[in-house]
């Protein structure tokens, strides 16, 4: 997650001749890993299903949030930039998208391409949002995506809101923290911030997440989760003749209540650049907070995985909010998004 995608902007030759020995060397030395299983198959409560994300996977989970709204109740954005505002290209993405300058994106205009692409079946008719709950965190202190960008992001919601049936967003950007995800007492120091991009800032970001998400819990969570945390294969769920850029394996962590055949909600939690698990371990699906807490929600949690990549550019494993597997990346026809229908709908969350 540090400094995004900022190192992108090497020539791709040249991270090629300088980093594909290196991905060689990592692929050899995970031969030995235990592989990953099928992802299982749930009773999922269609009402109940919701995005999340930090840093580039804040972004992922507004691009899915607009591409299936009429199959999800809400996203949470912590630390990211608008819909639509890369348009494709990197440079943008680097300046407008990551530091406000030279100008501030307009979420007035980045509105208008949501509608234009729900009007052409690119994404989820805008009825699909009507009641949707959007929440928008983002640090004061953050040095690497301005923290003026949390308004574009809500901006656009809010220019949609009265044409689609009323979207509730709710702004939450007064807390001093830095690039990173707040827990209350795990990860880095909250000044200082850095890997695994969770920090120990007192605040339960997952907490408010879930809250903002599924409502107010009846209890609080206890100290540590109590249910399995499960890698799966990720590759079975690869579109046709598109390569989504994924790792071998995703988590999912399952509540015993889930495990044990209730009908359960289902939060897509997606990561931060750096923030994958073959950079951080399990540091963010054991340790960001989400978990005790889908305990108490009864949510299972689903954390794709990024994986690392040179051809196309892409070594901070950031989820594509640019375009680096192919133009169509932010709307239905995206290569990570038909992934994450397909899982979705094996989970049990049918997506259309």
């Amino acid at each position: 997650m540090a400094r995004f995608p900022r190192e992108l902007s090497q020539r791709a030759a040249q991270a090629a001749r300088v980093f594909i020995p290196m991905v060689l060397l990592s692929g050899l030395a995970g031969c030995g890993a235990e592989p990953a299983s099928p992802l299982p198959a749930i009773a999922v409560d269609p009402s109940r299903v919701a995005v999340a994300g930090v840093s580039s996977g804040a972004i992922m989970a507004t691009q899915v949030h607009f591409a299936w709204s009429d199959r999800l109740r809400g996203a949470a954005l912590v630390s990211g930039t608008p819909y639509g505002c890369a348009g494709g290209s990197l440079e943008t993405a680097l300046g407008p998208c990551m530091q406000a300058q030279p100008y501030l994106p307009d979420p007035v205009r980045l509105a208008t391409v949501v509608r234009e692409r729900a009007a052409a079946g690119m994404l989820a008719p805008l009825a699909g949002l009507a009641g949707d709950r959007v929440y928008v965190l983002h640090g004061r202190d953050d040095a690497t995506v301005a923290p003026a960008l949390a308004t574009s992001v809500a901006g656009v919601y809010e220019a949609l809101s009265d044409e689609s049936g009323g979207i509730r967003v709710e702004h939450d950007t007064q807390r001093a923290f830095p690039h990173l995800l707040p827990t209350l007492d795990r990860g880095a120091d909250c000044t200082l911030g850095g890997e695994p991009w969770l920090g120990r800032c007192g605040f339960d970001a997952a907490g408010e997440i879930m809250s903002q998400l599924f409502g107010a819990p009846a209890r609080e969570p206890a100290a540590d989760a109590s249910g399995e945390l499960l890698r799966f294969n990720q590759a079975p769920f690869a579109p046709p003749g598109a390569d989504p850029v994924l790792a071998e394996a995703g988590y999912l962590y399952l509540p015993e209540a889930c495990a044990a055949g209730a009908a359960c909600g289902v939060m897509v939690a997606f990561h931060g650049c750096q923030q994958n698990a073959d950079k951080v371990g399990e540091a963010f699906v054991r340790d960001a907070g989400f978990n005790r807490w889908a305990d108490v929600h009864r949510v299972a949690v689903l954390y794709p995985q990024v994986r690392a990549s040179y051809l196309p550019l892409n070594p901070k494993a950031c989820w594509d909010w640019w375009g680096y597997t192919g133009e169509d990346y932010d709307t239905r026809d995206g290569a990570q998004l038909r992934w994450l229908a397909a899982a979705l709908t094996a989970l049990g969350a049918p997506m259309p």
